[in-house]
């Protein structure tokens, strides 16, 4: 008798992945008769559910296709005991026969907010982690669920058709975080575990009102699927697809005209800009600021709105200034960005 369902249904997942970086790793990664290791591919687990299955699936996955799987765990320290937690986590994943496996200790600093600042100390670890090791992917647990509440949350934030596309399957440099099981709800994660009779850990800070996302997750999704019925997740998630799609469409095309709006010395030409549409033009101008020297973490919808009212609604006012001491002012029918 075959496994069960929910456990067949998360080693598909992994099992195409790996399929997809045996196929794009560099030649140095595939086994040849010089004795050149096989790729190795990480897997990033929290303790919780979705990550424990991710684990088990990589684990019984990667031998078989000749794959080398590790895994690492990060502790925020943002909770008493958080060691001895990740320590736990560092001794499942030895037990799943994982190596290499390692926990790394994060400080959190402030920027954007307590989940956004515990983001970015995350994924700077798992980067500095995947470089040490040479690791071609590292695979995050992100499940429907969590990108039904990525675009609620967009929704909310107003920041556009690239904030509705959610999380992509593969992102970071080269597509270096790949997550199996977007098309996967929560549910058959955590039932992968039961069965297979996987201890998980539940995060008390997914349960927080304090947290914007816990909120959506316990309370906005909750009333919507009892307002508009069941399927609100499945329908957000194709959303997220749908817009990522559209907002790759604009992207190519932003990227491909942008340097025929520029003059000879690099700045933008007002009237050229002008005619392009508006969403190819706010594509533009958050290139150009980017460029530019503003973080493109910090650049947002309203900033690109203020620079675009330079070239549509031009009443003499003053410099724009952006996140990055980044200053856009309109000269003599340009666009002129520079920082400091």
């Amino acid at each position: 008798m075959g496994p069960h369902p929910a456990v067949a249904a998360i080693r598909l997942a992994v099992r195409r992945v790996l399929h997809d970086v045996l196929t794009l790793a560099p030649p140095a990664s595939v086994p040849s008769a010089a004795g050149d290791r096989p790729p190795l591919v990480l897997v990033a687990c929290s303790g919780g559910a979705d990550s424990m299955a991710l684990a088990s699936a990589l684990a019984f996955e990667a031998p078989r296709l000749g794959v080398r799987a590790g895994g690492v765990t990060v502790d925020h320290g943002l909770q008493q005991g958080s060691e001895l937690r990740a320590a736990e986590v560092v001794s499942r994943l030895a037990a799943f026969d994982l190596d290499p496996v390692e926990a790394v200790r994060v400080e959190v600093g402030r920027d954007g907010g307590p989940e956004a600042a515990a983001r970015d100390a995350r994924y700077a670890a798992l980067d500095a982690v995947a470089d040490r090791y040479g690791a071609a992917a590292i695979l995050l647990g992100h499940t429907r669920d969590d990108q039904a509440e990525t675009v609620l949350l967009g929704l909310a934030r107003g920041s556009g058709i690239r904030s509705l596309s959610g999380m992509a399957v593969a992102s970071g440099a080269g597509g270096r975080y790949r997550r199996p099981f977007l098309g996967l709800d929560r549910q058959t994660a955590r039932k992968a575990c039961m069965v297979q009779s996987l201890p998980v850990w539940d995060d008390p800070h997914n349960a927080d009102p304090a947290y914007t996302r816990s909120r959506v997750r316990h309370e906005a999704l909750p009333v919507l699927e009892k307002a508009l019925g069941k399927g609100v997740v499945e329908a957000l998630a194709r959303t997220a697809q749908l817009s990522r799609d559209d907002a790759d469409a604009l992207d190519s095309w932003a990227a491909a005209v942008e340097p025929s709006v520029r003059d000879d010395s690099g700045d933008l030409e007002v009237a050229k800009l002008f005619a392009l549409p508006p969403a190819v033009r706010r594509r533009v101008l958050r290139r150009a600021a980017i460029e530019a020297g503003s973080p493109a973490g910090s650049l947002f919808a309203r900033h690109l709105e203020e620079v675009d009212r330079l070239i549509t609604g031009w009443r003499g006012q003053g410099a724009i200034n952006l996140p990055g001491r980044v200053a856009v002012r309109r000269q003599g029918g340009r666009l002129v960005l520079r920082q400091g």
